[in-house]
Parts: structure tokens; sequence; C-alpha cells
């Protein structure tokens, strides 16, 4: 089991694909991370973005082995490389895809401003792909269907 965490302004204790933005990084889904300061940090985005009087962190529990599941479809990042950069493109046009789970890089502010310059077409993939490398990136991971999401157990939210 790993520990897997979602920024917001309210607790999360049942995840759903409702609220999700069809724009995102990944496409319409439910975002975690196991990195607890990257959640944080979106948690606080998410709070000023919204006037929100809160900024909350809640955690879950998710059981690894199903990346490895053969039977859910799952689209696996293992760096800001070209086809990581065409899909979070196609993802951000609302294109949509059919993966249970996405797993790849958060494109955080340095890394969003290349993906627009790349997509505007100031920036060609291959220069786009060379800036990407400078810059560090945090993990994410996106639920796609209810099938997948339902495999998060809710440990514990707290405010920030």
């Amino acid at each position: 089991m790993i520990k897997l965490y979602h920024g917001s302004t309210v607790s999360v204790r049942k995840p759903s694909l409702r609220p999700g933005r069809p724009n995102a990084d990944f496409g319409k889904g439910f975002y975690t991370t196991s990195v607890m300061e990257q959640a944080e940090r979106w948690a606080h985005i998410k709070q000023e973005r919204g006037d929100a009087a809160h900024a909350v962190v809640s955690v879950y529990e998710f059981d690894e082995s199903l990346l490895d599941n053969a039977d859910l479809n799952i689209r696996r990042f293992t760096g800001a490389d070209e086809p990581w950069l065409y899909f979070v493109t196609d993802c951000r046009k609302s294109r949509p895809h059919d993966y249970d789970l996405v797993q790849g890089p958060v494109a955080n502010d340095k890394v969003f401003t290349t993906v627009n310059l790349f997509e505007s077409g100031v920036l060609s993939a291959e220069a786009a792909i060379l800036q990407l490398r400078a810059y560090k990136t945090y993990d994410q991971l996106s639920f796609h269907t209810e099938r997948v999401i339902s495999s998060l157990r809710f440990v514990e939210s707290f405010e920030l």
C-alpha cells in the first residue's frame, strides 16, 4: 500500500470523477500525488483561486499492485518526454482518452509555461523537451473511471 494525497478546499472522503476539469493535464479525473508537499501546494492554490476559507489535504491508501493489473488500461510516463508532452497537449484540448489511470509528471508553473509555449507554436517539441528536462517535476496519479477510483481508501484529512 502507498499513500496518496489530494489537495483541495474540503475534505474528500469519497473521491468522485464529477467535479474534475476536462482540460487538466491528464483529462477529467481525480488527481493525487505521492508527494505531500505537492498536495499542500495545490490545496493553497485552490484556496486562493476560489477565495475559499480552507486548504485541506486528504490522504488515501492505494494498493500499488493495481498498477500492474492487466485488466486495467493504464498509461505511465516516466518523465516529461515527447509522448507526455503530446498527451498533455491533447488532454488540455479536452480530447478524451480511455485510460483507467494515468501516472506521470505534473505540470508545475515552469513546466506549464513551457507546455503553453509548445502549444502556441513558439517552441518545437524538441526545444520544449530540452527545457522540461531542466525542471524538477512531481508525480501525479489520476483516476479516470469509477472502477479504479473506488480502490482509494480514505485515511484522513487535515487542514493547513
